[in-house]
């Protein structure tokens, strides 16, 4: 099967993952893309058995975190956050901004990109409903691009991380001294050009919530059990366990417990869960493993060679293109022989290099679904005018500090 064939019917698949036609779940248009490939040999069945399988650790780990962020979800912590954050800003829509900018933070890099973007964003955007915002999106394109910028502080703070690092993750001194510096540059830039582009909408005063809602005991039980999971999973990666299998105990547990503790069924929970992520998952998996069987990752080894700005700057654009998991799975094959250091640039590439488009990686797909349930508009072209504004600094002073890191 030729390798012109092979990227036509994956990039078919990312294009439906991408559109949802017939609003039908994104594993449908991947787990498609996969059984046409297998199906007309791209790749026998037992190696895309075995391609499907490498993921295992990334399936915990998504379990685990979706199972967390959804009772969250529930138990109505994010949206007690919001409200009192509301409240805090005491109607001053510019000190509101930072608020919600720290918080994003915050849930990203201990709770991944993916809470941020799935849970945080309605929260915010019933938050800006409450203190009267006349326009709520410099709010909710925080969680957006923080979900991005973030991505890289922890090695949980985004699923790609996982992919690419897979089985030789850096503990935790090491990732810190990589990307600390970077992390914090990309924050700070993405923090600093949002305001700029943003504070016009900003000079507005803003109601303030007559009050803001009490956590229920489950509430509460939520927020010690996810303050205690963060904790867990910042010494896991400081001891060098695998994170997957620890974060589904975690998510598992953290749901059992709070659910027994506040009398709940724990069904609505698993319920809530978009299980079919982990399909979409394992599709990718499968026609990455058909395009590496078909030469591509050979054809693109010459990025392994090439300095942090290149290999960093080629692959952001390219996760763009084809959205940042798979591209985070090509990086992992391209450069399974290759430097910390090499690794280091294609992580910040494939994490931080979505910003520019709507399409760039799966948080910013979700973000747009949460979007639109909040009734806010946001068209592609709109977000690409932005994220050109964005993402291109962000991107070049997370590869200089990194380069000085190194």
């Amino acid at each position: 099967m030729s390798l012109a064939l092979i990227v036509l019917i994956v990039f078919a698949s990312l294009v439906g993952i991408m559109a949802r036609p017939f609003r039908l779940p994104e594993a449908v248009f991947s787990l498609a893309g996969a059984g046409v490939l297998v199906g007309l040999g791209g790749l026998p069945p037992g190696a895309a058995w075995r391609a499907a399988g490498q993921g295992e650790d990334l399936y915990l780990f998504l379990a685990g975190m979706m199972l967390l962020a959804e009772l969250a979800l529930i138990q109505g912590v994010f949206t007690w956050a919001a409200a009192h954050l509301a409240r805090r800003a005491a109607g001053n829509a510019a000190r509101l901004f930072r608020m919600v900018y720290g918080l994003a933070t915050l849930i990203t890099v201990f709770l991944s990109n993916d809470a941020t973007a799935v849970v945080f964003t309605p929260a915010v955007a019933a938050m800006a409903r409450q203190a009267g915002a006349r326009n709520a999106l410099p709010y909710l394109l925080i969680c957006a691009f923080v979900a991005n910028a973030a991505s890289f502080v922890l090695p949980v703070s985004n699923p790609a991380n996982l992919v690419l690092f897979g089985g030789q993750m850096p503990r935790l001194g090491s990732w810190m001294r990589l990307f600390g510096l970077a992390s914090l540059l990309a924050i700070a830039a993405t923090f600093a050009l949002l305001w700029l582009t943003q504070k016009r909408h900003l000079n507005q005063r803003l109601d303030i919530p007559a009050e803001a809602p009490s956590l229920t005991p489950g509430g509460r039980w939520t927020l010690a059990g996810l303050a205690g999971a963060a904790m867990l999973l910042i010494l896991a990666a400081g001891l060098g366990w695998p994170l997957g299998l620890l974060t589904f105990l975690l998510g598992v547990g953290c749901t059992g417990l709070v659910c027994a503790l506040a009398r709940q069924s724990p069904w609505p929970v698993m319920r809530g869960v978009s299980w079919n992520v982990l399909a979409m998952v394992a599709g990718l998996f499968i026609m990455v493993g058909a395009l590496d069987r078909a030469g591509l990752i050979q054809a693109l080894s010459g990025w392994a060679r090439s300095g942090p700005l290149v290999l960093g700057g080629g692959l952001a654009l390219l996760s763009n293109l084809a959205n940042n998991l798979p591209v985070g799975l090509l990086a992992a094959h391209m450069l399974a022989h290759a430097g910390t250091g090499q690794k280091a640039a294609a992580l910040i590439g494939v994490d931080l290099g979505p910003n520019l488009s709507i399409t760039g990686s799966l948080a910013t797909i979700l973000w747009l679904t949460a979007l639109r349930r909040a009734g806010v508009g946001m068209s592609g072209w709109r977000f690409l005018a932005l994220g050109a504004v964005m993402m291109p600094p962000a991107l070049l002073l997370a590869l200089a500090g990194l380069w000085l890191s190194l």
